[in-house]
């Protein structure tokens, strides 16, 4: 064992002496699990931090994989991890701990196995001698801590011992100025008396990152530092030694060395809020909490260096005094100290914090200031004012959600809290609830508000008492003033108001069938207005029937047609008519009211047979048709009902036969074995159940067919294509009516378009004469021949001289061949001027069913139109003095369009 010692305070370190069991004969021994030792010896400081690591105990477990658990019979004062280290619990001194061994104990939690060792602690300041009595001494070349790796054989073999020192930690301080780099221990091993041996350590800060921090010579052992470190950035370090020959043989077991960087006071207080917001309410007592300001240390805070101090420099304003608060020196809280907080005088506070480290020694400490800004809260300590003792307004009776007056109240609290909202209260005058006063949330004003209506004739004036408060309770020892108590004078005003009548709506029972002309009831309705004097006039607003009318003076109704309650505007026997009354004010008001006629029944409709279509076999079995009746009536004005066949045709009752099933209920079926397929109309006599029964014939209209197996007809067509209606008929008769009048208009309008269309063509309008146009054709002629015109071919055959005529057999190359001359409408000498377009049109006609004309673009020579034609139709057409006779004059009269040749051929000679 060996005892390492440094001079001014520092620690020994003890020499971890790891003995293993020793092979006993030839060969590898098996392996037993449990701890390496059965006892160690560890030597601790004097004083012990709390969570400083102290030594290690080393469990074998073979390769077994098992889970091992670790636990101490002294867990107040040392706790032990997982891998074996032993920590201090809290801080410890040597002289309280006890004299007995500590105990270790090993559990497998698989197997239940437990394995246990001693711990015998020394003291750091008598472990010398202790060290030096089992360990062989060695001269040092340097004043250093040593650590000696266990003694081993010449041969190799282990060799067992029985105690084994646990090293402890090694202390650096950090931000060190060096020179570096610092020499701290020196490793050593026992073999290197006989040979040459490599030291080297491994682990974060060695050959890990951060690299270089530490290094080692590789020949002397000699551990330093090579740059200044830092506690705030890593703490401690964790490193492992190794010894090795000149061929890289582990000569020694690995021991671990643990760094602990001291720290030092390097860093100055920080707060982490540079302003800190608090907040306290006004008049708060003595001692009341305001708010913790925090500050934190990088440096250590289990020592000085990272206890902090707070105090307060300075308080602005200082008002009522310059000490209202005071601060907790170490947890940072704030609070009062001082009577007289008052927001409406101070509304906030600013504090400058200060806090120093090494437990605020102002000499050596560092200290850092932040600002705390307290804000004075209000509370309810000034209650809402009037501002005025009566205020007053006027409202028009019968007018809801009217503001009839705005009441303004002051308040010294902060605006818009609770404590200077105000709130409204009606404590008098007002004990129908017709008013209320709500808040106006900007202006804070209350607003007396009408909720029910007010009846000018019950009461002409409110005298109202209504209170103010706050939304929040006075603060305690603060009373509500007379001034938060205020009067509100409210007059009427009358309005003209509607009638109304009573009651609404009124209800009368009478029997259907009254005759027109009779009076049912007086519908009158009563004016409000008493202090008015006006008359009410009557009218009726709404009659769907049109059955009734009032006396617009007295209100008397009467009848003006007979009452039905089968009438589509009864529902449920209810008949409803609305009344119109008004009175004369200025404007006049007016009211409706209801009147319900509750229609009593009368036997007045006949029953009807329902269905009235049915079909049957033309065999009776199975054959039968249920039927019932249909009454309009009530009961006992309906069912039971009376079915019988009706007499004639008298084939009715020997073709057919009804059964009574029911009351309501009756059966027809065949009564012969066949009847020949068709629509048979069954007269059928019903009779209800009335006072003064009614008999009714109804036809049921049976369809006779073939049926199938199951009874039903084969034949699909329905039962209504055996007949049209007479509406279907007439329906389709007015359709084929309007249909050919269609037709015959659309010819006469075509007709009449085309003798416009031949009209246009032959009355020229004046600006189309041909005498000022040219008329372009674009079809050509037949050559030069069209030029060679015999214009004395145009005059009538009369007048032309005997000699002028052409020999029988000489003719033109363009004159029509010789064929048979087709018969031309012969005209009178001198035609009437009317009806030259009709002669036209028909030679036309005549011309285009030639088949002698000419297929070219020719003259047509009209000097001879047949047998019997002296072509004098055309002699009103030339312009020779033979026609100079004829009086055109009468053209003036056709028209515009007849005016041109009246001027051509009439008129004077110019």
């Amino acid at each position: 064992m060996y005892s390492l010692h440094e001079g001014s305070g520092l620690l020994l370190l003890a020499v971890l002496a790891g003995l293993q069991i020793a092979a006993e004969g030839r060969g590898t021994p098996p392996c037993r699990p449990g701890f390496s030792e059965d006892v160690y010896k560890v030597v601790v400081p004097d004083i012990t931090e709390k969570g400083q690591p102290l030594f290690s105990v080393r469990f074998l477990d073979c390769g077994r994989g098992g889970l091992v658990q670790f636990e101490c019979n002294n867990p107040s004062d040392f706790r032990i991890e997982a891998d074996g280290v032993v920590y201090a619990a809290r801080s410890l001194r040597y002289s309280t701990l006890s004299a007995s061994p500590l105990l270790v104990k090993a559990s497998d939690t698989t197997t239940q196995q437990q394995w246990v060792t001693q711990v015998r602690l020394t003291s750091s300041t008598n472990s010398n001698q202790q060290v030096q009595e089992d360990a062989v001494p060695t001269v040092m070349s340097k004043d250093l801590q040593e650590i000696v790796f266990p003694p081993r054989n010449l041969d190799g073999q282990l060799k067992r011992m029985k105690r084994d020192w646990v090293i402890p930690p090694i202390n650096v301080p950090e931000n060190s100025r060096g020179p570096f780099p610092q020499e701290l221990v020196r490793i050593r091993s026992d073999h290197d008396k006989n040979r040459s041996l490599r030291y080297s350590v491994t682990g974060p800060g060695a050959d890990q990152p951060p690299t270089g921090i530490f290094i080692i010579d590789p020949i002397s052992g000699e551990l330093s530092v090579n740059k200044p470190l830092d506690r705030e950035h890593i703490p401690s370090f964790h490193l492992r030694a190794h010894a090795v020959d000149l061929n890289g043989n582990q000569v020694e077991n690995p021991i671990d060395i643990v760094i602990n960087v001291i720290d030092m006071n390097d860093n100055r207080p920080e707060f982490t809020h540079q302003i800190w917001n608090g907040t306290v309410p006004e008049g708060s007592k003595p001692g009341t909490f305001v708010m913790t300001v925090t500050a934190v240390d990088k440096d250590d805070p289990k020592t000085a260096n990272g206890m902090l101090r707070y105090k307060i420099l300075s308080q602005n304003p200082e008002s009522p005094t310059s000490n209202m608060f005071t601060i907790n020196n170490k947890t940072g809280g704030i609070i009062t100290v001082a009577a007289g907080l008052d927001r409406e005088k101070v509304p906030q506070y600013t504090l400058i914090i200060q806090a120093t480290d090494m437990e605020g020694n102002p000499m050596y400490g560092l200290s850092n200031t932040a600002t705390a800004v307290i804000r004075v809260t209000d509370i309810n300590d000034n209650p809402p004012e009037f501002t005025a003792e009566t205020f007053f307004g006027d409202v028009p009776e019968n007018r809801v959600n009217v503001i009839v007056a705005n009441l303004t109240v002051t308040d010294k609290d902060q605006p818009n809290t609770p404590a200077w909202n105000a709130v409204y209260k009606i404590t008098g005058g007002d004990p129908t609830g017709r008013f209320s006063v709500p808040t106006d949330p900007t202006t804070n004003e209350g607003l007396v508000t009408v909720v029910k209506p007010i009846d000018y004739e019950i009461s002409r004036t409110y005298v109202l008492t209504v209170e103010a408060r706050n939304e929040v309770p006075l603060a305690r020892g603060i009373h509500s003033p007379r001034q938060s108590t205020a009067t509100v004078s409210i007059r009427v005003i009358d309005v003209n108001e509607s009638p109304y009548f009573e009651p609404n709506p009124k209800l009368i029972k009478l029997e259907e069938g009254m005759l027109p002309e009779s009076t049912l009831t007086t519908f009158t309705a009563q004016d409000p207005d008493r202090f008015m004097q006006q008359s009410i006039r009557y009218s009726k607003l709404s009659d769907p029937a049109n059955w009734l009318r009032i006396d617009p003076n007295t209100g008397r109704i009467t009848t003006s047609a007979v009452l039905d309650r089968e009438s589509p505007f009864v529902k449920n026997s209810l008949y409803n008519a609305t009344f119109l009354a008004s009175d004369s004010g200025v404007p006049p008001a007016t009211g409706t009211g209801t009147l319900q006629i509750f229609l009593l029944d009368i036997n007045d409709n006949a029953p009807k047979v329902f269905p009235q279509e049915a079909e049957i076999c033309e065999k009776p079995e199975p054959n039968a048709i249920n039927i019932t009746a249909l009454d309009g009536d009530l009961n006992p004005n309906a069912g039971p009902f009376a079915f019988e066949l009706a007499y004639r045709p008298s084939d009715v009752r020997r073709n057919w036969t009804i059964t009574r099933i029911s009351g309501d209920f009756a059966q027809m079926s065949l009564k012969i074995g066949f009847l020949e397929s068709g629509i048979y109309d069954i007269p059928i006599i019903i009779t209800d159940s009335g006072n003064l029964p009614m008999s009714n014939t109804s036809y049921l209209r049976i369809k006779v067919c073939q049926c199938d197996i199951s009874g039903d007809c084969t034949d699909q067509q329905p039962t209504m294509a055996a007949g049209l209606g007479t509406g279907a008929i007439i329906s389709i008769l007015l359709c084929i009516i309007i249909l050919l009048i269609l037709v015959l208009l659309f010819v006469v309008w075509m007709k009449r378009r085309d003798k416009e269309r031949q009209a246009k063509q032959l009355l020229i309008d004046p600006e189309d004469d041909v005498r000022d146009n040219i008329l372009k054709y674009d079809e050509e002629g037949g050559g030069e021949e069209d030029q060679d015109y015999d214009l004395s071919q145009l005059q009538q055959p009369d007048t032309i001289e005997p000699d002028a005529i052409k020999p029988v057999g000489i003719r033109r190359l363009d004159e029509r061949p010789l064929h048979p001359e087709p018969q031309y409408p012969m005209r009178s000498a001198a035609p009437h001027p009317g009806d030259i377009g009709d002669f036209i049109n028909e030679g036309l006609k005549a011309a285009d069913n030639d088949p002698t004309a000419p297929p070219y673009d020719s003259l047509l020579v009209f000097d001879y139109e047949g047998s019997g034609s002296t072509a004098g139709s055309l002699s009103s057409l030339n312009s020779s003095s033979s026609g100079g006779d004829q009086d055109y004059d009468y053209l003036n009269d056709w028209g515009p369009r007849f005016r041109k040749l009246a001027d051509m051929y009439g008129g004077s000679d110019d």
